[in-house]
């Protein structure tokens, strides 16, 4: 964790979507002529033919019925189709294309990871981006999960069931990296009714969690200065560190995304810092008695007055300006009474010194820059808390990333976006996802996104962009993945991989199915 200051006189915010990949396989829709060209586009795709895809799930169904000849010449496929799938990545760009993978209880019949994991290689992906902690639970097994959150799997009988684990090596089997994907500071609703952890959650100053002001009452932002919080974060992720991945995932790095007018925070009061932790820590960024006792006035009231400032200059008279870290109070000031005395008689100046400029001209300043302070306290809780949380993954060498929105951390006049995710100061020692989900019906947006956040970046920072949709056709107002791919194509010298949002999108009814058990 940072222990650096603040140097709140330098936040400042800076603003700023493929090659023809066609997929032509029994789980998308036919998109593919016969003409040689579009031939072509099928091998630069990296898929497998949907003949080659047929005869592999018949032999991993033959397989799972204890056929030893149908298992023998599976595993062979499977290795000849990785061996393929590595090649042909590294031929073409994207060098890494990933897409984003959510697991169910059913998921833990027989066949049904490696069925998922197949047709993920079927359609030229090599990397999966797995979640493993979402909505409040963890998937971890019942029976050996030491977490403040429930297993995702709570079936009867299946207690033991490591699907992480699984997960992770049926991918790795198959070519694929296979990444833990985590939501961060959203802690969700189970940790919430925890009435041992109620400090550790976030709070405005109107009295309000999360759970107020997201519509669906799932989320549960923490308050991210919080030991409690942190501690049971860094258990989780060490859990999942356990299983080995190819890489870990933070998203929700950020506070909770508000509507309205609430979706810009103006004042003090709407940003989440009056749960204890955040307020202490805060308070400790004081540098004197005098900058101390006007953190504490502007916290609790939303502003400081010139009568504030007048009072607190009489409480301690022994102090000059109010300090706190960051803070460069103005410079030129004309001398205290008996120090032009002492600079002519080379006397040492007197060390009691009382403010000078009248606290009506003081007042302005001193309350932007409490307002500034405030917002960069509350930012670097949330760059903290992702440094921590990436911590156990690093010792072990395996590579970290942030998941998060180009536009999460964008001003408005004098206000801040209420998600007040600071993406442009991660560390570039992290992975850079940026969900470039931007919706104007056409793809200049989504380029728009993706420049701004390559424009941010220090140089030797990956950035791999996340961008939802469905191949051959739009969803949502969102154009066809292969028309954002091709959006991209101008970056591919900075951009090595890309990553598609989510197998739910591409195959909606296997998703269904998966849901209610209804597979193979």
């Amino acid at each position: 964790m940072s222990n650096c200051p603040l140097n709140v006189a330098k936040l400042i915010f800076c603003w700023r979507c493929l090659f023809a990949a066609v997929f032509n396989s029994a789980f998308l829709m036919p998109y593919i002529g016969s003409q040689p060209a579009q031939a072509q586009e099928v091998n630069q795709s990296c898929q497998i033919s949907a003949a080659e895809a047929q005869e592999k799930d018949k032999l991993r169904l033959s397989a799972l019925k204890g056929e030893q000849e149908a298992q023998n010449r599976y595993q062979q496929m499977l290795r000849q189709n990785a061996q393929t799938l590595q090649e042909c990545r590294s031929r073409n760009w994207p060098q890494v294309q990933a897409i984003w993978l959510r697991l169910y209880p059913c998921d833990t019949q027989a066949g049904e990871i490696e069925r998922i994991m197949d047709r993920i290689v079927n359609r030229g992906y090599n990397q999966v981006y797995l979640e493993a902690f979402y909505d409040g639970q963890v998937l971890l097994p019942a029976a050996n999960n030491p977490t403040a959150w429930p297993s995702v799997i709570r079936t009867p009988g299946a207690e033991n069931n490591d699907l992480l684990l699984k997960a992770i090596q049926k991918g790795q089997e198959r070519g694929l990296k296979v990444y833990a994907w985590m939501f961060t500071t959203n802690f969700g609703y189970t940790y919430a009714q925890r009435q041992d952890r109620e400090g550790a959650i976030a709070r405005n100053g109107k009295g309000q969690t999360s759970l107020y002001v997201v519509e669906d009452g799932s989320q549960v932002f923490i308050d991210p200065y919080n030991l409690q919080a942190k501690s049971d974060y860094y258990q989780m992720v060490q859990e999942i560190m356990r299983r080995r991945p190819d890489g870990v995932l933070f998203d929700y790095v950020r506070y909770p995304r508000q509507a309205g007018s609430d979706s810009i925070a103006t004042k003090v009061t709407d940003l989440w810092l009056y749960s204890e932790g955040t307020q202490q820590a805060l308070f400790q960024r004081a540098q004197n008695n005098k900058g101390l006792e006007l953190i504490r006035r502007f916290l609790s009231k939303g502003y400081v007055t010139a009568g504030d400032i007048g009072e607190v200059d009489k409480l301690y008279p022994q102090e000059g300006e109010p300090m706190w870290q960051g803070r460069m109070p103005p410079v030129a000031q004309t001398p205290a009474p008996g120090q032009a005395q002492a600079a002519s008689t080379g006397q040492k100046p007197p060390t009691q010194q009382k403010a000078i400029i009248p606290p009506q001209q003081r007042q302005p300043q001193l309350q932007s820059e409490l307002w500034q302070l405030s917002v960069a306290h509350a930012m670097q809780g949330i760059l903290d808390f992702v440094n921590l949380a990436a911590y156990p993954a690093q010792q072990l060498g395996i590579p970290a990333g942030v998941v998060f929105f180009p536009d999460g951390n964008q001003t408005v006049g004098q206000g801040y976006d209420s998600r007040l995710q600071p993406w442009d100061r991660f560390p570039s020692s992290l992975e850079w996802h940026p969900m470039s989900y931007a919706s104007c019906g056409n793809v200049s947006c989504i380029a728009t996104q993706v420049q701004q956040v390559l424009s941010q970046a220090k140089p030797g920072t990956q950035v791999i962009p996340a961008i939802a949709g469905q191949w051959g056709k739009s969803i949502n107002g969102r154009p066809p993945l292969e028309a954002q791919m091709q959006a991209m194509r101008p970056f591919a010298s900075q951009l090595r991989g890309v990553s598609h949002f989510a197998y739910s999108w591409q195959d909606p009814e296997h998703d269904n199915e998966r849901k209610f058990c209804r597979t193979q």
